[in-house]
């Protein structure tokens, strides 16, 4: 090597031959300096990366237990601000002298202000990150429920009502996003927690609200502000998640974009042009409407039928009592099948069954109805889950909850107003008992269809290649 380098450096008078062979053993010996460096330096690469890679880890095994707990209390209070009113619904039309059709309309304001409100949570998400979003809908539900007993009239009243459920809005699109983000392997069981979250916490407003009221004075207004106080609770594990990235997208596990295969146009993901979003909003909307209409008719149907009014409000808590455990088990279930086409089928027929229960012996089988029905409610952890297992990426997800849960919503309202234009003209719940049997049948073939093993990345791959 020495000798090389003094012929490179000193002037010869060596044959020419000579000089060209040592002058290719100096290039070799360059080039194995070279390459060593190189080797060096990636090795030097790799174990930097490697670190930051075990850096990453170690920050999201710290940040993931307030991300969980977050997630909990957050889908607590995704229905109190609705089943409390529900509770108390004479008494606030009696001290605010709402009128019988304003206050039928109360019931359809919260899928109306899903479906309006839910579509920007995609955008906000992209901006701020699904958690700043949702931590500003728990403050958007606490301000909401803090501000309506107080707003000294029917229309503040329904603005503050609406503020609040715009925050419940944005947080139910954004619910399956943070899991999918942050719990790729784990949609399952995570879905089940949050959807488990959200029935216990709309079975315990309904459950609670009027002895609460009574414990703390017996003011209206007082029992329902007082559901404030979780949604202020449910914002502080958000703020405490200072990542910039916004919490629910952390780096390691946010899903890499689906790219086209070489020589294809990439097409940007277009629900309305989507079988599976499509297929996943209607069975969503029909979903809905049933449970809607359970929520608002069921006690009604029971005492037409001769059940005691005490004994028809325990047998709807039944109904949606039931949602607690199995929203935590199915989703779970439904996580490991190929296809969850049969769950959504068996969910449909137990609601079948309840309704032509309730239409042929109301009050002889009514614990069977109401747990029928129970069962039947369901259908909303799967179809939470559907969402976050038809596609492989964050903003897949996302746009998917927000097209499914607004257009869902949308399709819903409709529902109890008619089921009550029904009843009230035709004098029994035949004809509206008629009808819902009647949509449980195209509910239980969309279910089947959204439970396919597909994605929206592959389909939207399918429409490139066809392009």
């Amino acid at each position: 090597m020495m000798a090389a380098m003094a012929a490179d450096e000193t002037p010869t008078t060596a044959p020419a031959p000579a000089r060209t062979t040592d002058r290719g053993t100096a290039t070799r010996d360059r080039g194995a300096v070279g390459t060593t460096a190189v080797g060096r330096a990636g090795e030097t690469a790799g174990g930097a990366t490697e670190e930051a890679g075990t850096t990453t880890k170690a920050a999201i095994r710290r940040i993931t237990p307030p991300v969980i707990t977050g997630l909990v209390l957050a889908a607590l209070n995704l229905r109190p601000a609705i089943t409390s009113l529900g509770a108390l619904l004479e008494e606030v039309r009696d001290g605010l002298g709402m009128s019988g059709s304003v206050a039928g309309l109360l019931t359809s304001v919260p899928p109306l202000c899903f479906a309006a409100f839910g579509v920007i949570a995609p955008k906000a998400a992209r901006r701020w990150g699904p958690g700043a979003v949702v931590c500003a809908g728990m403050a958007a539900i606490a301000t909401g429920l803090l501000i309506r007993p107080w707003a000294g009239g029917t229309t503040g009243f329904l603005a503050a009502s609406a503020l609040a459920l715009a925050g419940i809005a944005v947080s139910n699109v954004l619910m399956p996003v943070i899991v999918k983000r942050w719990f790729p392997d784990r949609v399952g069981s995570m879905t089940g927690l949050y959807s488990m979250a959200v029935a216990l916490g709309t079975a315990l407003a309904a459950a609670v609200t009027v002895p609460m009221t009574d414990a703390l004075g017996g003011s209206w207004r007082t029992g329902l502000v007082a559901w404030a106080v979780p949604a202020v609770l449910a914002a502080v594990p958000w703020l405490l998640l200072r990542d910039r990235r916004g919490a629910g997208e952390p780096a390691a596990t946010a899903a890499a974009p689906v790219t086209a295969p070489a020589g294809r146009r990439e097409l940007p993901f277009n629900p309305v042009r989507s079988r599976i979003a499509w297929s996943l909003a209607c069975f969503f909307g029909l979903q809905a409407t049933a449970a809607y209409i359970t929520m608002g008719w069921l006690p009604q149907i029971f005492r037409d039928a001769g059940v005691p009014a005490s004994t028809a409000g325990v047998l709807l808590a039944v109904t949606m009592g039931l949602g607690v455990p199995l929203s935590f088990v199915l989703p779970q279930i439904a996580a490991r099948l190929r296809h969850q086409g049969a769950i959504a089928v068996t969910l449909g027929l137990c609601g079948l069954s309840g309704y032509a229960g309730l239409l042929f012996a109301p009050a002889a089988g009514a614990w069977a109805w109401a747990l029928l029905l129970g069962i039947s409610n369901c259908a909303f952890p799967l179809v939470l889950t559907l969402i976050g297992m038809r596609s492989r990426t964050g903003a897949g997800v996302t746009g998917l909850s927000a097209f499914v849960q607004s257009t869902g919503y949308l399709i819903s309202v409709p529902g109890p107003l008619l089921i009550g234009v029904l009843y009230q003209h035709s004098g029994g719940w035949g004809l509206p008992l008629a009808l819902m049997t009647a949509l449980m049948v195209p509910q239980i073939v969309l279910g089947f269809l959204a439970g396919r093993n597909r994605t929206v990345e592959d389909e939207r791959a399918a429409m490139t290649g066809a392009a």
